[in-house]
């Protein structure tokens, strides 16, 4: 059953532009679906059935699972996502000439608000990094791009310098499935790259270093892990007692940006999502804090307060 696991992988690769992680995690998915039924007498995907194939997904969710685990709804709808996406593939190679995923009911995903950080806690956290030493000049560059452009850890990981140009005041970035999109710099921002271009990136740079925008002490590309660690200990010593991830930053600037009267559209285009929808779960969160200021400020909401 693995072959054809390897195959599904090689045109998500080569037809769809699918990023190693996704590609790493729906192939895992898939094998983990090939264990269970192989478990149960089921060595071909010829055979196997959507019966089958939700036996598998129920174990998954249920505390009795053979493993354990009891996955979240998300991780059964990505597990799900891919088996679809598998069966098509077998039926366009003719390796069956059905898809056995076609009657099968996904779970219900209930879509989670996203966290932010306010005004205060945002420019306590970009005012983490002080001095002027080469990390300093780094880590306060990371921080202001990631706030000014709303972009994902891979991304601003994988930056190099072509794909930057103060000058013009925007990025060239290769989002999900290497679609590449126009993001804006702030003049905050820019000023922190320019800083770090000048006097902080030659620090890092080695005989090897190649073209890429922050580096490591070893000269190589920062890694998404690194971004994690500078993010959480800068957020540590702004003394904000939320748990502060890099995306936190992305989902404040989406945020931040709709609250100010930007077009959720132009959100849209500089987040890279795809659909409309995924973006607008950010007017929920301003919705949110519209009736949060609404229940603590106005008169009629403040129980015992005498009327004028």
């Amino acid at each position: 059953m693995e072959d054809p696991i390897r195959d599904f992988g090689n045109s998500l690769t080569l037809e769809r532009g699918r990023s190693d992680r996704t590609l790493e995690a729906y192939e895992g998915d898939l094998r983990q679906c090939a264990t269970h039924l192989a478990r149960n007498g089921v060595r071909d995907w010829k055979t196997a059935s959507g019966d089958q194939v939700m036996a598998w997904l129920y174990s998954l969710s249920s505390a009795n699972s053979p493993t354990g685990e009891n996955y979240s709804v998300a991780s059964l709808a990505r597990k799900l996502s891919a088996l679809r996406m598998f069966a098509r593939h077998l039926v366009r190679e003719h390796v069956r000439p059905d898809d056995f995923t076609e009657l099968l009911q996904g779970p219900k995903l209930r879509r989670k608000m996203p966290g932010t950080l306010n005004a205060q806690e945002i420019d306590a956290l970009l005012a983490a990094p002080t001095g002027g030493d080469a990390h300093a000049l780094r880590d306060r560059a990371i921080l202001e791009l990631f706030y000014s452009s709303g972009l994902r850890v891979s991304e601003l990981a994988g930056l190099t310098i072509q794909q930057v140009d103060l000058e013009a005041g925007f990025l060239r970035v290769f989002g999900k499935g290497s679609k590449e999109r126009v993001v804006p710099v702030g003049g905050k921002a820019s000023e922190a790259l320019a800083a770090y271009l000048t006097s902080g990136r030659p620090h890092f740079v080695k005989a090897k270093t190649g073209s890429q925008l922050f580096l490591s002490e070893r000269g190589t590309a920062i890694s998404r892990q690194m971004l994690w660690v500078l993010v959480k200990k800068y957020a540590k010593s702004a003394g904000i007692t939320k748990t502060v991830k890099p995306h936190l930053l992305r989902h404040s600037f989406a945020t931040h940006l709709l609250g100010g009267g930007a077009d959720l559209r132009a959100i849209q285009e500089m987040l890279g999502h795809a659909n409309i929808a995924t973006t607008q779960i950010y007017t929920a969160v301003e919705e949110k804090r519209l009736l949060d200021q609404h229940a603590k400020f106005h008169p009629r909401n403040q129980a015992g307060r005498p009327s004028a």
